[in-house]
C-alpha cells in the first residue's frame, strides 16, 4: 500500500497538461486527504473494513443489465453547472431518497459524488446510498491516494472511480491494485486519446473487475461530443462491452446511437438530477 503524500500531478507527469479547473480541484483534494488521514487512521479504517459486509459486484451488475446498463448518479452540483436544482441547496437534497428512486426505475448501479467543495458531496453520502438500495455503489471522487480507497470501502462503496487524466501511469496502476485488494471493483476513466491507452491497459490488467469509462466531455473546453465514445472505441480497438460512456447522455436515442457501436453501458448524472423526480427521468431515458 502506498503511503506517499498526495499531490496534484506536476506538468509533464501526464501525457496531456491538466486543465486549470482540474488542477485547482486536485490541489484542494490533496489537502483534504491529509486532513482525513489525521482524523481516520488506516488501522481504524481497516478494522471497519474487516467488519463490513462483502462488496456487491459492480462490474457483474452492469454486465447483467439489459438492454442498457445505467449507472445513475447522485450529484448535487458541479463546477461547470453550479447547483443543479435550487431545491438541492438545503435538506431537499437527500442522497438516500434519490438513490431509492433510481433503484425503483431501472438503475443497474448508483454513482455517488463525495467531493465537497466543488460538487457539494460528502463521504458519508456513500453510506446513506448503500443503506438505501440493493444495487452496487460507486464512489465518484478525485482519488489520488490509497487512503481514499480505504475510506470508500469502510463507508460502503462497492467500486471506485480512477481518472487517468489525474494519475500518472504508475500511480494509476498502483491505486488500481490497492482497490482490487480491498475487493473494490473499478471504473477507470479517460477522455483524450493520449490517456486512453494507459487507462485501457490497467482495465485489462484488472481482469473482470474493471470497466473503461470514456468521458465525452473535454475537461479543458468543457465541450461534450456524444460521438467521442464511439470514435475512441473504434480507433483504439476496445471491446465495446467493457466501455461505459460518460457525459452528455440525455435521451433514449442517445443510448440507441451508442448501442450501434456495441456500447450499452452509460453513466448519467446531471440530466437525471435536473428533474424533480430523477427516477422518472431515468425510466424515460431507458424506454422513450
Amino acid at each position: 500500500m502506498s503511503h506517499h503524500r498526495p499531490t496534484p500531478p506536476t506538468p509533464g507527469s501526464l501525457p496531456t497538461p491538466l486543465p486549470p479547473v482540474l488542477h485547482e480541484i486536485l490541489a484542494h483534494v490533496a489537502t483534504v486527504v491529509e486532513q482525513s488521514k489525521a482524523a481516520l487512521p488506516a488501522k481504524s479504517l481497516r478494522e471497519a473494513i474487516a467488519a463490513a459486509p462483502p462488496c456487491r459486484g459492480f462490474v457483474r451488475a452492469l454486465h447483467a443489465a439489459a438492454p442498457f446498463a445505467i449507472i445513475a448518479e447522485v450529484k448535487r452540483q458541479s463546477p461547470s453547472a453550479g447547483l443543479i436544482r435550487p431545491a438541492y441547496a438545503g435538506p431537499g437534497f437527500s442522497p438516500g431518497a434519490i438513490a431509492r428512486l433510481y433503484a425503483a426505475h431501472g438503475a443497474a448501479a448508483i454513482s455517488c459524488l463525495t467531493e465537497e467543495r466543488f460538487f457539494g458531496g460528502k463521504p458519508e453520502f456513500l453510506t446513506l446510498v448503500r443503506d438505501s438500495v440493493p444495487q452496487p455503489v460507486l464512489r465518484k471522487d478525485f482519488i489520488l491516494d490509497s487512503h481514499q480507497l480505504l475510506v470508500a470501502r469502510a463507508l460502503g462503496a462497492d467500486a471506485a472511480l480512477l481518472m487517468a487524466e489525474c494519475l500518472p501511469g504508475d500511480q494509476l496502476q498502483e491505486l488500481a491494485g490497492t482497490a482490487l485488494a480491498l475487493d473494490l471493483d473499478l471504473l477507470i476513466e479517460a477522455h483524450d486519446a493520449a490517456n486512453l491507452p494507459r487507462a485501457w491497459e490497467v482495465v485489462r490488467q484488472c481482469g473482470d473487475r474493471a470497466l473503461l469509462g470514456i468521458n465525452n466531455r473535454d475537461l479543458t473546453t468543457m465541450h461534450v461530443d456524444l460521438a467521442h465514445t464511439a470514435r475512441m472505441v473504434r480507433e483504439h480497438n476496445i471491446p465495446p462491452e467493457l466501455v461505459v460512456a460518460e457525459s452528455g447522455i440525455k435521451t433514449h436515442a442517445d443510448l440507441k446511437a451508442l448501442a450501434q457501436t456495441g456500447v450499452r453501458k452509460a453513466l448519467v448524472g446531471e440530466h437525471l438530477m435536473r428533474h424533480a423526480n430523477p427516477g422518472e427521468a431515468l425510466a424515460r431515458l431507458l424506454t422513450d
